[in-house]
């Protein structure tokens, strides 16, 4: 019996709520699910009970990405979201494509540059503000939204269905004991549940083990993308521009490149994505994306600037082979739960709000015909015959091409998008999943980073400060161990510890044992909720569990 079913047990029944449908994830997938189903129960005259659980202390609070947004989902959403006033305010006026070695950039002319890397139309945006700004649409349609309380557990019928979630408990020591602040978690039932927590979902996770939804489908594979918002001197400001840049500081072999795009007001979101099948444990993605920045065509936009934000994230990036199954009795998975981003594109919020949308068609249509629990067979169904499979058919192929190197792969894009269009007689597949790509240390040589100089480099500490992480000290440690062993035993002697290096918060550090040794110290209040040490774990045993609600960073307008 686990920990919360003994409090269950002690101290329930826990209070339950029924609705129609439940969602899991207040991203732009969840609201958009959210949002159509209201509108779709409006133009009927029929009534929907619609309610979204999201882990953030309010919703946008977790949501991060770089973003250049294609508005093609929210035009279908809202076809007059500008004079609602959705926060899409810089539209996109320059692409610079740059090859990056040590000390020189070279530009690629734009008549080269596959459409994959065009934005014409598109929109530098804050996610976070967009989110913002679909939940309050939201819950002017009448949806219930629950900021700061985290699904943590899925409830089955006793047929086996999904029959909704509870939220976790709060009020719970360390040591999984109730303090004098002890709420027992509640349970949300519903005819449909959806789960849109972004990228590998706790939860989602769960599910796709339970009812095999990844068979005879690809490795999924991720990235991670590291964030900084900067306000910068308004001469070096140019509203609109995008820059993406590949090489240096990662070698030709290492999948990954940065994003640089100048929004409104003097600011500019900057980042760095690399892929974690990396092979090297010595590589730090975090002291990666603080090198690329001091490259003299990179570091000309910082000077004189100042950084306002941080955070992290994992980014699901396999693409169309590595989709699982959507659909499971009582629920599916949406947005970035099942893996709908575009690689190629470096986007995946006009792709989260699509599924979301035609999910919420599916379970409306159900609804309609008093059906509850079952499969909502017509939502991937309607996946195959909309534009964004068309899309991600057309970019199935760039991440296994970038994955042979940067030059190979750069040349093999070219030719997929440019000669083919995206529509190649072949489809290549990953082979691996990321963990399986790390190699022992002792095939490496430790890689020599530059200290910050807080001026432009900055350390990680510093960093997770000003993403406003918080969680209380003496809850539960949300980043869990299968065995406290393994990280002595296996990771420090065969791969130098790499959990300290991929981890973007300093979360993990290897530290001095009480009689001799060395021990693994988990500060999970620095936790940014990335997702990273759950992938890239050589030994996957480290599992990411849901901490109490309003934990974790407290972005601005990430």
């Amino acid at each position: 019996m686990t920990q919360t079913q003994n409090l269950v047990e002690q101290y329930g029944p826990r209070e339950s709520m029924e609705y129609d449908v439940v969602i899991v994830g207040g991203g732009p997938a969840g609201l958009a699910a959210a949002i159509r189903l209201k509108q779709l129960a409006a133009e009927k005259g029929s009534e929907v009970s619609v309610c979204v659980l999201e882990k953030g202390s309010e919703v946008g609070a977790h949501i991060l990405s770089g973003a250049v947004m294609d508005p093609i989902a929210m035009n279908e959403l809202f076809p007059n979201w500008k004079e609602l006033g959705a926060p899409l305010n810089a539209e996109v006026t320059e692409d610079r494509f740059l090859f990056l070695s040590e000390t020189k950039a070279y530009k690629t002319p734009n008549w080269m540059l596959p459409g994959c890397f065009q934005n014409h139309g598109n929109y530098v945006i804050s996610l976070a503000n967009v989110v913002r700004w679909l939940g309050q649409q939201a819950e002017a349609l009448g949806v219930e939204i629950f900021p700061g309380f985290p699904a943590a557990e899925v409830l089955y019928n006793d047929d086996g269905s999904v029959k909704g979630v509870a939220t976790g408990n709060m009020g719970v020591d360390r040591h999984g004991n109730p303090t004098d602040a002890f709420q027992l978690g509640m349970e949300l039932h519903a005819k449909y549940t959806f789960f849109a927590e972004g990228s590998r979902g706790h939860l989602g996770k769960q599910l796709m083990s339970k009812f095999d939804l990844n068979k005879d489908k690809d490795p999924q594979t991720y990235a991670i993308g590291i964030k900084e918002l900067w306000e910068i001197d308004p001469k070096m400001h140019q509203p609109g521009l995008v820059v993406h840049t590949a090489g240096w500081p990662l070698d030709a072999d290492t999948y990954g490149g940065s994003f640089l795009y100048h929004l409104e007001n003097n600011q500019v979101a900057v980042g760095y994505v690399v892929g974690l099948a990396y092979q090297n444990p010595y590589l730090s993605p975090y002291e990666e994306f603080q090198r690329y920045k001091t490259h003299p065509e990179i570091r000309k936009f910082f000077e004189g600037g100042k950084r306002i934000s941080y955070g992290a994230r994992a980014i699901t990036a396999g693409g169309l082979q590595s989709l699982p199954k959507l659909t499971f009795p009582g629920g599916v998975l949406i947005g970035c739960d099942a893996g709908f981003l575009n690689a190629s594109r470096i986007k995946g919020s006009h792709a989260a709000m699509k599924t979301g949308m035609l999910a919420a068609e599916a379970a409306f249509a159900a609804l309609a015909g008093n059906r509850q629990h079952d499969e909502l067979t017509s939502y991937p169904e309607a996946f195959k015959t909309s534009w964004l499979h068309e899309e991600l058919y057309k970019a199935r192929n760039f991440k296994p091409f970038m994955s042979k190197g940067l030059y190979t792969g750069t040349l093999m894009v070219g030719i997929d998008q440019i000669v083919f269009g995206g529509k190649a007689p072949w489809t290549l597949r990953h082979q691996h999943a990321d963990h399986e790509c790390l190699r022992p240390a002792s095939e490496f040589k430790p890689i020599a980073y530059p200290k910050p100089d807080g001026k432009l480099t900055f350390d990680r500490l510093s960093s997770v400060f000003i993403s406003n992480t918080n969680h209380g000290e003496d809850q539960p440690v949300h980043l869990t161990l299968k065995d406290p062993s393994v990280p002595v035993k296996i990771n420090l002697p065969k791969y130098a510890g790499p959990e300290q290096r991929y981890c973007p918060a300093g979360v993990y550090e290897f530290v001095q044992a009480e009689g001799g040794g060395e021990r693994l110290q988990i500060n999970a209040q620095n936790c940014v909720h990335c997702k990273t040490c759950d992938i890239k774990d050589p030994t996957q045993n480290i599992v990411w569990v849901t901490p109490e609600g309003g934990g974790g960073p407290n972005y601005p307008n990430m």
